[in-house]
Order: structure tokens, then C-alpha cells, then sequence
């Protein structure tokens, strides 16, 4: 099994890489919907995060308010550590259950948006950076999703920054380009990937 780290800042297009590997036979396991299971409704996880924050971060049906969650904790250093002490240590049992369910010759890759910031990146056999420059991430912020331009800055000023990211970086995947581009990239990285699995060549069948 080959344990791999994928990461990026918001609006890199991580999300689109991590699809694009799935599709070429890996096995993806996404941190951002492992912490929404963790905290679902009728879940240990959610009633920790109601304990800490009260009632005022569910909706009206029981679920999460990830919005309200959002403006409770962000600029807030200890309301994120709290949340987080919730959230993570779940993520990460989950993750691993699911890896350890996984083929034993299997590309496993742990998408993690703040796998920097969590100082994780040697937990894996080697680490991919999708980048791309601040300014492309604050354009795909803005039109993509319709943030202002100032909230976009705040957003991935609270993440690591690139320079970062590239160090921790074994393979960097540049997602400033076309689709076309990136998918040249991922049959590239592909390659190199079910390369280094132990006992393994490339992977003709990609």
C-alpha cells in the first residue's frame, strides 16, 4: 500500500484532483466528508459540538449549522481548538478504518485540506501540493463561488501559506491551467504513483 497526503489551499481545485485519481483507481479518503459524517445528526461528535457551543449551532431539523459553526470559531483560537478536538481525533479513526479496509496494494490518498496546518505531512509516504497563485485562488473564489474579494483574502490568509505548502510537498501539481492541463498532470502523477508502490511497476491499465 502506498499512504499518500493530498492537499491544497482553498480554491486550488483540490477537490477536482482528488476526483480525477479516484477515477484513475485510487482510493480517496476525504477528510472534509469524513468530519461532516463525524458530526451528522444522532452522532457522539454532534453532541460534543452542542455541549461546547450550545444549542444555537443546530437548525431547526438537528443537523449542524456549519454557517453559524463558521462564524463562531473563525478568528477565534480557542473556540477552533475546541471544535477541533471534537472533529479531528474521529476524522482520523474513521480514515484509518477506512484504509485499513483498503486492497494491500492499493494507492490510498488522504485528501486533507489542512494537512499542513495539522503538521501531518510526514505521516505519509509522500505528499501532493495542488498550487496555484493567491491571485487564481482569490478569482475562483470570487466567481466560483461568489464570495468578496476581501472575505476570499481572509480565507486563505487563515490557511498555510504557499511557500508552505511547496515545502512540504513531494510532488507538486499545478492547477493554474486547463482541465486538459490538469488531467495531463494527474496520468503523469498516476504513473509515478502506482511506481513507487512496494513491489509494483507502473500501472498499464491507467
Amino acid at each position: 500500500m502506498l499512504r499518500v497526503g493530498l492537499t491544497g489551499g482553498i480554491g486550488s481545485g483540490k477537490s477536482s484532483v482528488s476526483r480525477r485519481l479516484a477515477d484513475r483507481g485510487a482510493v480517496v479518503i476525504d477528510s472534509d466528508l469524513l468530519a461532516r459524517e463525524v458530526v451528522a445528526r444522532g452522532t457522539d461528535g454532534l453532541a460534543e459540538v452542542v455541549a461546547a457551543f450550545g444549542d444555537g449551532v443546530l437548525t431547526p431539523d438537528g443537523e449542524l449549522d456549519r454557517p453559524a459553526v463558521g462564524k463562531l470559531v473563525f478568528g477565534d483560537e480557542v473556540a477552533r481548538r475546541t471544535l477541533e478536538a471534537v472533529i479531528h481525533p474521529r476524522v482520523r479513526a474513521r480514515a484509518a478504518e477506512i484504509e485499513r479496509a483498503a486492497p494491500a496494494d492499493a494507492v490510498v490518498v488522504h485528501d486533507i485540506p489542512l494537512l499542513v496546518e495539522t503538521g501531518q505531512a510526514d505521516k505519509f509516504d509522500l505528499v501532493l501540493v495542488v498550487d496555484v497563485p493567491v491571485e487564481v485562488q482569490v478569482e475562483r473564489l470570487t466567481t466560483q463561488r461568489g464570495m468578496a474579494e476581501d472575505e476570499a483574502r481572509r480565507r486563505i490568509a487563515s490557511q498555510a501559506t504557499r511557500d508552505d505548502r511547496l515545502a512540504a510537498a513531494d510532488v507538486v501539481i499545478d492547477n493554474a491551467g486547463s482541465l486538459d492541463d490538469l488531467d495531463r498532470r494527474i496520468d503523469e502523477v498516476w504513473a509515478e504513483l502506482t511506481a513507487r508502490r512496494p513491489g509494483h511497476g507502473p500501472d498499464t491499465n491507467a
